[in-house]
């Protein structure tokens, strides 16, 4: 017991820290709060001397109402004075009416002044985790599933505004509500405000204990929100692979079974949400009969009270009673935010691979990247991906990476430009190691086309010019034509301005890999990192690919995980890699002569008209 609620504890503390930049809004918000809650509390006895005057019923006071009943009269008589009867009814509608214009006024403001320091919570988390996820471990990113990423950026940072609703204003509001009220009660009648809140009680135990079923059956529906966002995002990413293996009708029955699980749970929670009302609703009939028969009896109130005194005695009675309910809700509310918002730091408070772009050593590039003894290994892996790999990449030379699906190509050319850390041994740049480098300033050196192209939900103008975002519409183009893309953006409905869709879905294949090229070359980079597949592109699109690829990597430093033997054939430097070493090293004649591996890919991942015309000759 004692750790959760020290972990709420830190929870809320540092939702304050987060607030910090809206406490002029807060304290503002309070403070109209607080006025509007006293005026709600205070305007029901301006009705005593109205219902007095209408119904000519002055009554005989005692000394617990006559009290109260006489300061209302000193406080309004200078008002009242000289007017007609007709006159003092008009003066007392218009003072009340006044009262309550003023009370909703002032709880307009505190809604408005509450929604601008929950909103600007919101974006604040929000803007923190997405830029905070995109500087993560890349492996634990990897590990996760994305609906799960955006269920937290969206759903948790929206619920955490719960704490400053729920909390700040709606439990603070209904704690002035129910102080002033009570007070008011107090002045008229002590014996039966004490017998109000000798109800209360039964009240609040039969709300909690609907509550407690509320919050189970709300934590179900939550979970089960999560799982629908995943599955959702998920399957959507993979629509292709389900459209080819003819999976709809599958993944249409098992979305709809999860769906049907969700429609059970918010039909379970708002069971028990419904119950509330007319469970209130019921205990408030009982308690005006109660009330009723006690303060006619004047025995039990202590005082006669006047018809009206009574009348309005019970109606705030009654009233006290909604912001009593809406205090045992309190607790179930806050722990939806503070469960939301532990979701939220939990994400924050992990350590980010990625630090300021001002933080390192400018890294230059002059002669040559070294790998020393450079291993790698996967967070919860129990072999290693890459194993004591040494070797280094001049100025100017090809080094190409080949191997067996699961050799360790791509991790090693991912520890480049730094999206993973080795594990054990130095990569190092003109001597310097990578580690002392500035990411930024390391990354501005290379650029990187890979098979799986990315192209984001843009136009073609700003995915080309993505890597340099400062380019001109004249360079952009330059850079399509040598990628061979011009002539298809050409033809698209806006040329450079049209809008490629979410992963590029209006492009082919080939065109989405000429797009990725085109910006690898207006970005310009000293160093190339290349994953040049083209198998799964036609011969046209292939042939176009690969006179692009070349334009791209002349006068460059390339490390290229090579899939053509044209590619492997002109490289400076082959390195073949089998279950994370480097087994053999050479150029292209010297393994075809010597290496039995690089034999067996050659003759298989290599295989082609090409490799046959080149073994017999």
């Amino acid at each position: 017991m004692a750790e959760p609620l020290r972990r709420d504890a830190s929870t809320v503390r540092r939702l304050a820290g987060w607030l910090g930049p809206y406490r002029l809004s807060l304290g503002l918000g309070l403070l109209a709060t607080t006025a509007a809650s006293v005026l709600d509390g205070t305007t029901l006895l301006f009705l005593i001397p109205l219902l007095r005057h209408l119904f000519g019923t002055a009554g005989e006071l005692g000394a617990a109402t006559g009290g109260l009943e006489s300061l209302i009269d000193r406080i309004l008589a200078p008002l009242l004075a000289g007017a007609s009867p007709a006159g003092v009814t008009v003066r007392l509608v218009v003072l009340l009416w006044a009262a309550l214009l003023a009370k909703n006024g002032l709880a307009y403001l505190a809604g408005q002044l509450s929604v601008h320091t929950q909103e600007g919570l919101v974006r604040d988390l929000r803007s923190a985790l997405f830029g905070h996820l995109l500087r993560l471990d890349l492996g634990w990113l990897e590990r996760t599933r994305g609906g799960q990423l955006i269920a937290r950026v969206m759903q948790d940072a929206d619920q955490t505004k719960g704490a400053v609703s729920a909390g700040l204003a709606s439990f603070f509001q209904n704690l002035v509500l129910i102080a002033t009220t009570l007070l008011v009660l107090a002045q008229l009648s002590w014996r039966l405000t004490l017998l109000t809140l000798a109800a209360a009680p039964l009240l609040l135990v039969g709300i909690r204990a609907l509550l407690r079923s509320l919050k189970r059956h709300a934590r179900a529906r939550a979970d089960e929100a999560g799982e629908m966002t995943a599955t959702v995002a998920e399957r959507l990413a993979s629509v292709k692979l389900i459209r080819t293996y003819g999976g709809e009708e599958r993944e249409d029955r098992r979305f709809h079974a999860q769906a049907d699980r969700y429609r059970r749970h918010v039909a379970r929670t708002q069971r028990y949400a419904a119950l509330t009302a007319p469970v209130s609703e019921l205990f408030g009939g009982l308690l005006l009969v109660v009330l009723i028969a006690a303060g006619a009896s004047a025995r039990f109130s202590g005082a006669e009270l006047s018809p009206q005194a009574l009348l309005v005695f019970i109606v705030a009675a009654l009233r006290v009673m909604a912001p009593l309910k809406a205090i045992t809700l309190f607790p179930g509310q806050m722990a939806q935010a503070l469960a939301s918002a532990e979701r939220v730091f939990e994400v924050l408070d992990l350590p980010a691979a990625e630090v300021a772009a001002g933080v390192g050593q400018i890294a230059h590039f002059e002669r040559e990247v070294t790998f020393d003894q450079v291993s790698f290994r996967y967070e919860g892996a129990t072999g290693w991906a890459l194993r004591e790999v040494s070797f280094s990449l001049a100025k100017g030379r090809t080094v190409a990476l080949v191997g067996p699906s699961g050799a360790g190509k791509t991790t090693l050319a991912e520890l480049l430009p730094r999206l993973r850390e080795p594990t054990d041994g130095e990569i190092h740049l003109d001597g310097v190691p990578l580690s002392g480098c500035s990411r930024h300033s390391l990354r501005s050196l290379m650029g990187f086309v890979g098979q799986e192209t990315v192209v984001l939900n843009d136009t073609v103008m700003a995915n080309i010019a993505y890597g340099r975002p400062g380019a001109t519409a004249a360079e952009v183009e330059a850079a399509a034509r040598a990628a061979h893309a011009h002539g298809f953006i050409s033809h698209l409905p806006d040329a450079y301005q049209t809008r490629l869709g979410e992963r590029g879905a209006r492009l082919s294949g080939g065109q989405r890999q000429r797009i990725a090229i085109a910006r690898a070359l207006l970005r310009d980079p000293p160093i190339l990192i290349l994953d040049e597949a083209t198998s799964a592109l036609d011969t046209e699109s292939e042939r176009l690919v690969q006179d692009a690829l070349f334009k791209l990597m002349r006068d460059r430093t390339v490390l290229v995980i090579a899939h053509r033997l044209a590619t492997v054939r002109h490289a400076d430097l082959i390195l073949v890699l089998n279950q994370g070493r480097i087994v053999g090293r050479g150029r292209h004649e010297e393994l075809l002569a010597g290496d039995r591996l690089y034999q067996t890919l050659c003759r298989g991942q290599f295989a082609s008209s090409e490799y046959r015309v080149a073994s017999t000759e």
